[in-house]
């Protein structure tokens, strides 16, 4: 885990890889926990028979639940000491690349793109790659913005 001490020491890592998280194995209950937590329940990703015979030929994790595992990811991968207040501040982009089937390990990597004071502490935007194990072509990439105050 990479440990930062302040925005003085975030603002010098800017363009730095950050590392990765461990991997996340996502199973039916946490897409079933997430549709019911969404009202999301399209038949692709909690109907097991049906999606069978789908493009997938399983279920399939919604592309907003990869999205949501974001700050899971970022609490493995580094942490930024001495602040009062984390919030997230949004995406400025994000594509849902390929589908993440049940039964799938995902993990992020991330970048640290950008460090800039705003409003009393600091935005970082970090550039994040939702990986799929063993896939080429990955889950997720985002860049995620969080506002810091020290």
């Amino acid at each position: 885990m990479r440990i930062f001490n302040g925005a003085d020491e975030l603002k010098a890592a800017v363009g730095e890889s950050l590392g990765s998280s461990d991997w996340l194995t996502i199973d039916q209950q946490r897409i079933d926990q997430f549709a019911q937590a969404t009202g999301d329940h399209q038949w692709i990703h909690v109907d097991a028979e049906r999606a069978e015979q789908g493009p997938f030929g399983r279920t399939i994790a919604h592309g907003f639940l990869t999205l949501s595992l974001v700050p899971v990811f970022g609490s493995q991968v580094y942490k930024v000491e001495n602040v009062k207040m984390g919030v997230n501040y949004g995406s400025n982009k994000v594509r849902f690349v390929s589908p993440v089937p049940v039964g799938s390990k995902v993990r992020g990597t991330f970048e640290l793109a950008s460090v800039d004071e705003a409003s009393g502490g600091v935005q970082m935007v970090s550039k994040v790659t939702v990986e799929i194990e063993g896939s080429e072509k990955p889950a997720c990439v985002a860049e995620t913005l969080t506002r810091l105050y020290f």
